[in-house]
């Protein structure tokens, strides 16, 4: 028996046995995104020892990787080939973690600045291994873009944050990096940025990303451009602004995505940090306190920093824009408590979870208290 069929079967038989007695199980990788979600429960079930690149095939534009293996790793190794993840995953580097895991990206389904004009993680899914709460090794999906019948299940565990079961293997499809990339910057406030991506999302223009944040009282709007460099050239020309240093711009996106920008170094220590998800046509919301977002996906994605006292209404803002608001972050102050909160307030969409979970997990093992108190 080779090494991964080991540390396969040795946590197929983990979970068996957390099944039979309704052990809780707190599936972990690089711990990375411990952060967000309600207070887990159960022993550490460590994905690590699932490690390595089953398959690449840059020609492709696909690569097999086992679930525990770090996210750096796969992206050095796409990188070697002038590939990479589009939709930019964030890694969270956090005092106390190790790097984060393939799975673990899947699992929490979490995108980076280019998500709006990309796609999400589960947009790249190509299929997954998973197992599941009776101990049972299930396969969906495989290795090209048109082989799913029915139920496309391998997407429905990005986001699921391993409440469904253990991702062992996942296949993803990757993409070139693009030869073409421009930065530009335009001061303006938040209702003028949003009128300036309403106005270009309209437009044949090579938008990848954008970022609108205000500091010291000034709001700044960043919009990145990948593509053929005529097309970037050309944008560059139409929209005008001040085109920065891509070199040195580049670095930033990573703090965007990484949420270490200045903006969000400064957030009190009793304020959490809040994510609201709404239409990118959505106007400017109002908030409490007039608190400040910052805002990415061309204004569908707003982050807020408020106390926990002003949950209700930025749940209520969200929703009146046809969207969601949860905390992401607990205040600093009490990050030793239950932290981030997921906005399942919804009765329907609550059962349709519930009966998912139950599907998948009828012993309610994995990453109990996770998603909602419930399960």
């Amino acid at each position: 028996m080779g090494r991964m069929d080991l540390a396969l079967a040795q946590i197929t038989d983990r979970v068996r046995a957390a099944a039979a007695d309704h052990t809780p199980l707190r599936i972990r990788g690089g711990g990375t995104k411990d952060f967000v979600g309600r207070a887990r429960e159960g022993e550490v079930l460590d994905t690590r020892t699932l490690h390595g690149i089953v398959s690449y095939e840059p020609s492709e534009l696909v690569v097999t990787v086992r679930a525990g293996t770090p996210l750096a790793e796969l992206e050095a190794t796409l990188a070697a080939q002038g590939q990479y993840l589009p939709f930019e995953p964030p890694h969270f580097p956090r005092a106390g973690a190790d790097g984060a895991t393939v799975g673990g990206m899947v699992a929490a389904g979490l995108s980076g600045p280019a998500r709006a004009s990309v796609g999400a993680v589960r947009d790249f899914i190509l299929g997954t291994q998973v197992l599941n709460g009776r101990a049972e090794l299930l396969v969906f999906g495989g290795q090209v873009m048109k082989n799913v019948a029915g139920y496309d299940v391998s997407r429905l565990m990005a986001g699921a944050w391993g409440t469904l079961g253990l991702i062992t293997e996942v296949s993803l499809k990757v993409l070139p990096v693009a030869p073409g990339e421009a930065t530009l910057r335009f001061e303006c406030n938040q209702a003028d940025a949003m009128r300036k991506l309403h106005a270009w999302g309209g437009q044949p223009l090579p938008l990848n990303a954008s970022c609108w944040v205000e500091d010291s009282g000034v709001g700044t709007l960043y919009v990145r451009l990948r593509g053929a460099m005529a097309a970037v050239e050309a944008a560059c020309k139409s929209m005008g602004g001040e085109r920065m240093d891509s070199a040195a711009v580049r670095a930033d996106w990573a703090a965007c995505r990484e949420q270490t920008l200045p903006w969000f170094a400064a957030r009190a220590a009793d304020h959490g940090l809040w994510r609201l998800s709404v239409p990118a046509t959505a106007p400017v919301l109002a908030l409490p306190a007039a608190a400040q977002p910052l805002v990415e996906w061309h204004g569908a994605l707003r982050w807020v920093q408020a106390p926990l006292a002003a949950g209700d209404a930025l749940r209520a803002a969200a929703r009146a824009a046809g969207g969601s608001a949860m905390l992401f972050a607990a205040p600093k102050a009490y990050e030793a408590s239950p932290t981030g909160q997921f906005d399942l307030e919804s009765k329907p969409l609550e059962q349709i979870h519930t009966r998912v979970k139950q599907s998948f997990d009828p012993a309610g093992i994995f990453n109990r208290g996770r998603l909602s108190p419930h399960w």
